[in-house]
């Protein structure tokens, strides 16, 4: 892929090398060019000094040929300008905006713009990790309707199988994490002692299905 990015912060910058680090070829806009020692000396892409917005800067980053544009420059309105005018001018279908307002960041997800929250990204992240487990999930669906949650698997269902749980909890093992690394379960899969299960489940099964991890397995 060619991806263009407009801003070279600390987002932009990041997002720049893991791409190229994956060898997709990256091009940054930034309207500071002190900006670009960011991306350090190993970092082979273009730097286009410019404003993001600008038809005539992303023509010198190639958007003609991009796959991929992503705005994260530190201002709101920039990145959603720059966002419709990569998808609604040059059409690159695959467009993202940093969005520090949430309300504004809803909207424009509307328009088919996909939006990161910054703020409510960061809330959530945190949320996460200071209510008790299951309080919050990882994921849940524009509808509502399916979460994703991470579970560490208690005492009582170590040694049992992941189709016993899925049966029980009538809920779905999407991944294990397992010392570090993740895996694919079948239901003949056992659970260990240290396994972080990801568990797809419907929002209103989800407490039975927290239950039933609390409880253990049913006898047969």
């Amino acid at each position: 892929m060619h991806v263009v990015i407009m801003g070279c912060g600390r987002v932009g910058s990041t997002l720049a090398r893991g791409l190229e680090d994956r060898n997709h070829t990256v091009a940054v806009i930034d309207s500071d060019p002190d900006a670009f020692r960011r991306l350090g000396p190993g970092f082979n892409g273009d730097k286009v000094a410019g404003m993001g917005f600008d038809q005539q800067v992303l023509e010198k980053a190639g958007i003609r040929r991009a796959d991929a544009f992503a705005a994260v420059s530190s201002g709101d309105n920039s990145n959603i300008i720059a966002a419709r005018v990569a998808r609604e001018t040059f059409g690159i279908q695959q467009v993202v905006a940093r969005i520090y307002d949430p309300g504004r960041a809803e909207v424009y997800q509307r328009l088919g713009i996909t939006t990161v929250a910054t703020v409510k990204w960061t809330a959530d992240q945190v949320l996460r990790r200071l209510l008790p487990a299951g309080a919050e999930p990882d994921f849940r669906d524009p509808s509502g309707t399916i979460r994703l949650d991470h579970i560490t698997v208690p005492e009582v269902w170590v040694g049992s199988s992941v189709g016993a749980y899925q049966d029980q909890a009538r809920a779905r093992v999407a991944w294990i994490d397992r010392l570090g690394e993740g895996t694919l379960p079948t239901r003949d899969s056992i659970m260990q002692e240290g396994d972080m299960l990801h568990v797809v489940v419907r929002e209103e099964n989800s407490a039975h299905a927290y239950e039933v991890l609390k409880r253990g397995p049913e006898e047969h």
